[in-house]
Formats: C-alpha cells, structure tokens, sequence
C-alpha cells in the first residue's frame, strides 16, 4: 500500500477542484480503488501505488485547468478522471483548455468540454464553411457564436449574422400574441441568451444598433450578399433544400460561415425534404467545406438527456425519423471518436 500526501494554496482551492462536492471523491474512490481522506488544504490518497499515482494526476490536471480560469464541475471532474484511466491519455482538460475562446474581459473563456467540442473549433477555424451535425446540447450553435464574437473582437470580421428559420414546431405561428416581430422574436430567442453570456447587455444593443451584429430569420436573407462576415444558421434542418440553397448562395468575400442542425429533430411538413440533409449528401468532397458530426457523449445539458438520446436511437433504429423527409444520405463512419463519458453530467 501507498500513502501521498498532496497540499494545495488553501482549503477552499482544493475544495474548489472537487467542486465541493464529496460524492465527486467517493466516485474516485470507486474507480480507482484508492482511500481519499481530506483536511484544510491537504489531501492524503492511500491505495496500489499505481491508482495513487492516477489520483494525483487527475488532481494535478483538475489544478492547472483551474489556474487556466476552467469552473470544475461534474463533467470537468468527470472528464479528468475518466483520462486518468486511459492508457494514452486521451485529451485532458488542458488539451481542451488550449481551445479556448476569449470573447470579452468581462466575461470567463468558452471551453470546449470534450474532445469533439475541440475538433469542431478546429474545423471551423480551418473551413470557410462548416457543417456542426448532432443532438441537441451538444454545444454546436453556442461555439460557433463565441468564435463570431472572438473573431469580431480580432477585427477579422466586419459583421456578425445569426440566422435560422421560423418554423412552428407543433405550434402555430399566426396564434401568438403581438405583431410580426413579436412573433418571430421567440424564434431567435435563443441567440439572445447564448450572447449575454459572452458579452454585456449595452455591448450587445450597442452592436445591434450599429448594424455590427444581426439577428434575423432565414427568410431576411433572401437576395443579399453576406461579405466579411462571420454568419451562424441555427436549426438548419428546418430549411427547405430551397431555402438552403438560397442561404448557401448569399456567401460574400472574406466571410465565414456555419450551419448548424441535428437531423432527428425536423419539424417540416411532411411533404417538404429537409435542405440540411440534401446539402449534406450533394456537397461531399468539395475544399474549403468541414461536416463535423457530434454524439450524444457530447451532449452538456442534464445527465438524463445522454440516456434519453440514446433510448430514442435504439428506439427508433436511428433511422430517418420523418418519413416524408427521406434521404439516402447516412451519417458516415467518423475517423476518430470522442471519448465516451456516459457517467458526465452537463451544465
């Protein structure tokens, strides 16, 4: 048996790495199969000399994303220990911690929370034009906004342009209280509540007043041309393939764009074929354009959501869900998977 004993700044630094959560502690007990006993700022780890030395890696990793401004919490816990049992490694949160996006001064740093989080900021930076496919949750519209933001600080844009559809779902439109805005501004409610936490309240209205940030639906994008801009289309399987490639065409000089969409979740008529999907299978092969498909292991909302995602798969045969949007298109094979946490929680 091993005994090591690891000291910390203070005892609320080292609670902070555990989230102050003891259940976090007993979890690692029980996967490493080591005794964690803790006072002020130290922590004592007894066990096989190999599982201590686990233990002190996950701890180590957990201090030094702390340092790098990363909140640990149950998915950040999770993920450090889960690496700690690989036997390469895997990413580790100061992997993930080198992808971060500063948005504001005032406000902490997106991080990518898993390893596929990490290869779609990649895949964006590289491409002019990508392609984030996956569950809801998984974090897809929310990053593509924080690289707008960052690249809109860099000056390496003029604009930023968020857009998706108004499309009812199961809901009709014409029902809701108010005038036209008033009734499409729910639809775009979503991209307000992502912006508020990468910037303050005046810096948004100020840049929307300037015409710097745009937040309209698909149908204002007809017959312009979308230049030095950074332009997000949210909720992409609800397109028509008229409307998508409507969209695809409005591409300026200097731009950059996103879509982003989750084929389980079309809400078009029966009759009407999905614009994501027909893009997805005819734009194959061309240069320039990424098609990044996300998980449910990527998933960063209730821990329940992974489980109920995949109930639904097998429930369903992960088929096309909506008959009248068939497509011979079938998500391909990824080449490199993410590591798989089905016991992380989101936030």
């Amino acid at each position: 048996m091993e005994s090591l004993v690891l000291e910390f700044d203070s005892a609320r630094m080292l609670r902070s790495l555990y989230g102050n959560e003891e259940r976090f502690l007993y979890d690692m007990e029980s996967k490493l199969g080591v005794r964690i006993i803790t006072r002020d700022g130290w922590i004592r780890i007894e066990g096989k000399r190999s599982a201590v030395e686990r233990a002190c890696s996950v701890f180590r990793e957990l201090e030094n994303a702390k340092k790098h401004g990363i909140n640990i919490r149950q998915h950040e816990f999770q993920h450090a220990l889960f690496s700690s049992t690989r036997l390469h490694g895997g990413n580790t949160l100061s992997n993930l911690v080198e992808s971060k996006i500063l948005c504001s001064p005032n406000k902490p740093p997106v991080v990518p929370r898993t390893a596929g989080q990490k290869a779609y900021i990649e895949a964006i930076k590289n491409a002019d034009i990508t392609f984030g496919l996956g569950p809801a949750g998984t974090g897809k519209t929310y990053l593509a906004m924080a690289l707008a933001v960052a690249a809109l600080k860099q000056d390496k844009i003029g604009r930023i342009i968020l857009t998706r559809p108004a499309v009812e779902a199961g809901e009709a439109l014409g029902f809701l209280p108010g005038d036209l805005k008033d009734k499409i501004l729910p639809y775009l409610r979503p991209f307000y509540d992502a912006l508020h936490d990468m910037l303050g309240t005046d810096e948004i209205q100020r840049s929307i007043c300037k015409g710097v940030m745009e937040i309209a639906p698909l149908a204002y994008m007809r017959g312009r041309t979308l230049s030095h801009a950074f332009v997000v289309l949210d909720e992409s399987q609800n397109t028509t393939t008229e409307q998508m490639f409507m969209f695809l065409t409005r591409l300026g000089v200097d731009s950059k764009c996103v879509i982003t969409g989750d084929r389980t979740q079309i809400d078009l008529p029966r009759n009407k074929r999905s614009g994501l999907l027909e893009a997805v299978a005819a734009l194959k092969g061309i240069q320039g354009i990424e098609f990044h498909h996300f998980s449910e292991r990527d998933v960063m909302r209730h821990p329940l959501v992974q489980p109920v995602i995949r109930a639904y798969q097998a429930y369903r045969g992960q088929g096309p869900e909506r008959q009248g949007n068939n497509t011979s298109y079938k998500r391909p094979p990824q080449k490199e998977k993410s590591p798989q946490h089905d016991e992380v929680g989101g936030d």
